[in-house]
């Protein structure tokens, strides 16, 4: 031992000093390697030879079937033997994959868990998870079917699973956790108008809708908490931070009851018959959205949607087109700048703030009234009067008159209640039109066709007030009768001759329609607005993708109207 220490010490080399730089000289047979430091250009041929390498031998192209296989094979099996580092570790997310697989036993309380794949479909592997969730001595079978990813590491380019929260479960979305325990709410038995149990297998667009209620009145409606497995979503009231009800967070979701709770009884404005007309008609397409509201009152009758995951009809933030004139012809008519019956510019192009805007299919009307071209829905006949007005006057005709964009709905489960931003020049020219950055869902188009009926905003709502004793949002101005009588037999003319005659035909002089047809950045089709009123009815639909208004969302809310009177 002694003499290798004194061997090894003997081959060191003192360093030389060459030129104010250092060279290390190693010994070897027959030649000389020498390291230049102090950042000279050996080093740095060495550091980017060293980086080439490295880049060099990261693996790329496409991921073969063995290696698919092979990655979801790793993943799965250590899932399933409880290794959660080696699983985590098998991801692109190792810290997040960590923390939830940790949950998926310690929280969820889910063991004896069974991963079983699927066939294979390019780089996707479907797989099945069968398990046993035990809580306070009640024990339950799980089961459910899920599916990962693999991609390409970044650093390495070896196979890894691209991590979500959706692998663990299809119902997670990232920042979500699995927890079993006592519900954080009772279970609420939530009632139509008349008294009859609304569930999501009878209504299946209400399933949101009765997780909002829960999550809101589940505590109010005096029922008693069960134990079950559950979502817990990111920011929900169970999971430390309070969400509010004009948030557009998901409602925490019931996955698998071990014990049934009390349900309370929770009464709703929801009329059945109406609710299921509303189902009916959103199932012909495949984007469809539904609000009918009672216009006097602001209860909401009926809510649906083709899509089950997200309630656009409350909750969606969509550019709602030429609808938005019912608000922007209100304007002109409160400020003198167009009255009804007398003659008002439409011509093929108006040009403001730079941009040039044009009619649908660039037509005109020559000596027109304001009153026809509302009802052939003239884009210019509003772009024509932008600079007449101040950047917020358009605003301010959406909070004070049709109480929109304020952010103080309170409906009974989270909505979203429109929003029409100060905007100028070109942007708000294009506000004028339901354009730029005006953003709307039935819901507030319902209301904007009701508060045009009846010449007041009554703020919508589902659940009582008179439950929970809170505030109804209010507007500080109704229309003035002048307004509101014109913008009426507007939209009484559009409904009987205009662009919405076709789907309002057959009810009724006591009835009026806008249509409108909003464009988006990387659709063929627009997005197709429909809003009308028949007696104290308010409806209003959008068809996502569906094309021109009348055609699109009209037969669905005329369906709506006619099944209602």
């Amino acid at each position: 031992m002694g003499n290798r220490g004194r061997a090894g010490e003997r081959g060191r080399t003192k360093p030389a000093v060459i030129g104010g730089m250092i060279a290390v000289v190693v010994g070897g047979a027959g030649f000389g390697v020498y390291t230049v430091y102090d950042g000279g250009a050996a080093a740095d041929d060495s550091a980017s030879t060293a980086a080439e390498r490295k880049a060099a031998a990261v693996k790329k192209g496409p991921l073969s079937a063995a290696e698919v296989k092979s990655a979801a094979t790793t993943f799965l099996t250590a899932w399933q033997s409880g290794n959660v580092t080696e699983a985590a570790a098998a991801t692109n997310g190792k810290a997040a994959a960590r923390t939830l697989l940790t949950g998926f036993g310690k929280e969820a309380h889910i063991k004896d868990v069974t991963l079983t794949p699927g066939t294979r479909t390019g780089t996707k592997m479907p797989f099945s998870v069968k398990g046993t969730v035990s809580y306070k001595g009640q024990t339950k079978a799980l089961a459910y079917d899920s599916q990962l990813t693999v991609v390409r590491g970044a650093e390495d380019g070896e196979p890894v699973i691209d991590w979500q929260s959706a692998v663990v479960h299809p119902d997670l979305q990232d920042g979500d956790r699995l927890v079993t325990g006592e519900a954080g709410t009772p279970p609420v038995k939530a009632l139509d108008r008349d008294g009859g149990e609304l569930t999501a297998a009878k209504y299946p667009s209400l399933g949101t809708v009765l997780d909002g209620l829960r999550e809101k009145y589940g505590k109010k409606a005096g029922g008693k908490a069960g134990i079950e497995l559950r979502v817990v979503r990111k920011g929900s009231t169970a999971d430390s931070a309070k969400a509010t009800e004009g948030d557009e967070a998901t409602p925490d979701k019931t996955l698998l009851e071990l014990s049934k709770g009390t349900p309370g009884t929770l009464r709703t404005t929801l009329n059945p018959s109406l609710q299921a007309t509303a189902e009916e008609q959103v199932s012909k397409k495949p984007k469809a959205s539904l609000v009918m509201t009672k216009a006097s009152t602001g209860e909401i009758l009926a809510v649906a949607n083709s899509g089950r995951g997200f309630n656009t009809a409350f909750q969606g933030s969509l550019a709602p087109g030429s609808t938005m004139k019912i608000i922007s012809a209100s304007l002109l008519l409160d400020k003198g700048l167009a009255s009804m019956d007398k003659q008002h510019p439409c011509p093929k192009f108006s040009t403001y703030g730079g941009w040039k805007f044009q009619n649908d299919d660039k037509f005109e009307i020559k000596g027109g009234t304001f009153k026809a071209s509302f009802a052939r829905s003239c884009n210019t006949a509003f772009i024509s009067q932008a600079k007449k007005l101040s950047d917020d006057d358009l605003t301010k005709q959406a909070q004070e008159v049709f109480g929109l964009g304020k952010n103080d709905w309170s409906i009974g489960v989270s909505s979203f209640d429109g929003a029409v931003p100060v905007q100028s020049d070109a942007q708000m020219a294009a506000s004028l039109i339901g354009q730029g950055a005006v953003r709307m869902n039935p819901l507030n188009m319902a209301s904007v066709v009701a508060t045009a009926k009846t010449g007041t905003f009554h703020q919508p709502y589902l659940v009582s007030p008179d439950v929970d004793d809170r505030k109804l949002a209010k507007a500080p101005r109704s229309l003035s009768s002048s307004t509101r009588a014109q913008l009426q037999e507007m939209l009484q003319y559009t409904a009987a001759a205009g662009t919405a005659a076709e789907a309002m035909a057959g009810l009724g002089s006591d009835s009026g329609a806008k249509t409108g047809s909003a464009e988006v950045d990387g659709q063929k089709k627009p997005n197709g607005w429909f809003t009308a009123w028949k007696g104290d009815l308010a409806a209003a639909g959008v068809v996502q993708q569906g094309g021109h208004g009348g055609e699109a969302a009209g037969p669905l809310v005329a369906a709506m109207l006619k099944a209602g009177s």
